[in-house]
């Protein structure tokens, strides 16, 4: 068997900005207080959107062509595209196939990760797994995408969250260690709490879909803390257990940039200091499924991540799921 190690990483910022304070205006009669109280919680205090006509693909594939070129690759020497999104282009073909097509990486093989914000670590969990054990994987392409702005309802005070943008990194198959191990949650007990609930097999879409909203996002009921607060830490430490690390050997950790209050919280039950810790929510708001690869990448344009360090990715995605992937960095990874 062979390892897998993280060659290189790019991002796609958009470049339209919508700062908290136009939002304070758009929710002054309908929300006054819910901006501010956000912002206190979450560090969001800005976030960009996409061009109208771009689709998440579109976002992708800016993501991966920095990666690609950071590596040194081009898009012929992809073996294998993952793309993790719950903003599809499409119900289907899968948004993967897509990229591949925009990209011009006609040997790739490609499919769809689609758990929100969990889809980064879980796809390279995948990712690792696949080229362990086949001999054809040499580069393989991780991209997350989102462009949930495009998918809620400006009205709505929930689209304060939705931040569009991509982060991607590629793998390389290694005779040295990196991806060191992968764990994974879930419970669809609260599968109705956030979502798009008409467009499916469940609900296809119809006039009355539509005219109801339930072919855009939907916050439904508030997830109760304690499935970040507690299943954070529980995926940190089920890692630590089955890696074989401790605590104190962790270097960074990255969580899902969807509220700075959590990851302090969290980092604290670990006794971790926050300065292992990378969050980047209040330049360019909550992400979901790219918000893990685009900190990432911040990460290691910032120089906090180097050769030999321990990095854990812990991604929490509605539903839920939650993943969580801890590797070791190489002399390998383009800084």
């Amino acid at each position: 068997m062979h390892h897998t190690i993280l060659r290189s990483t790019g991002i796609h910022v958009p470049k339209i900005e919508l700062p908290n304070a136009v939002l304070r205006d758009r929710f002054a009669a309908t929300a006054p207080e819910f901006v501010e109280k956000m912002e206190a919680s979450t560090g969001i205090r800005t976030r960009f959107l996409a061009h109208p006509e771009w689709a998440t693909s579109d976002l992708a594939v800016e993501a991966a062509k920095q990666a690609l070129a950071r590596a040194g690759l081009a898009a012929s020497d992809v073996d294998l595209i993952l793309l993790g999104t719950d903003s599809p282009d499409y119900v289907t073909p899968a948004t993967s196939v897509v990229v591949q097509h925009k990209l011009g990486a006609k040997r790739a093989g490609t499919f769809d990760v689609g758990c929100a914000c969990a889809s980064f670590p879980t796809a390279i969990a995948n990712a690792h797994g696949l080229m362990a054990t086949n001999k054809s994987l040499r580069h393989v392409l991780v991209v997350g995408a989102y462009r949930m702005s495009k998918l809620s309802d400006p009205s709505d005070p929930n689209s304060f969250f939705y931040g569009d943008g991509a982060g991607a990194a590629v793998l390389e198959r290694s005779e040295e260690p990196g991806i060191l191990g992968a764990t994974f949650r879930a419970d669809g007990a609260f599968a109705s709490f956030w979502g798009i609930f008409a467009g499916g097999t469940a609900e296809p879409a119809s006039h009355a879909a539509v005219e109801a909203g339930r072919t855009q996002v939907r916050v439904t009921q508030k997830y109760p803390p304690e499935v970040n607060d507690e299943g954070w830490p529980a995926i940190v430490r089920s890692l630590s257990r089955d890696v074989g690390f401790g605590m104190n050997d962790i270097d960074l950790v990255i969580f899902t940039q969807v509220r700075r209050r959590t990851i302090e919280k969290v980092m604290a039950a670990l006794e971790l200091p926050l300065d292992k810790t990378h969050m980047i929510m209040d330049k360019w708001g909550y992400t979901g499924s790219a918000c893990i690869p685009m900190a990432l990448h911040d990460a290691i344009e910032q120089g906090r991540v180097r050769p030999g360090q321990l990095v854990v990715l812990v991604g929490s995605g509605v539903g839920h799921n939650q993943a969580g992937v801890a590797l070791r960095v190489t002399d390998r990874l383009v800084h």
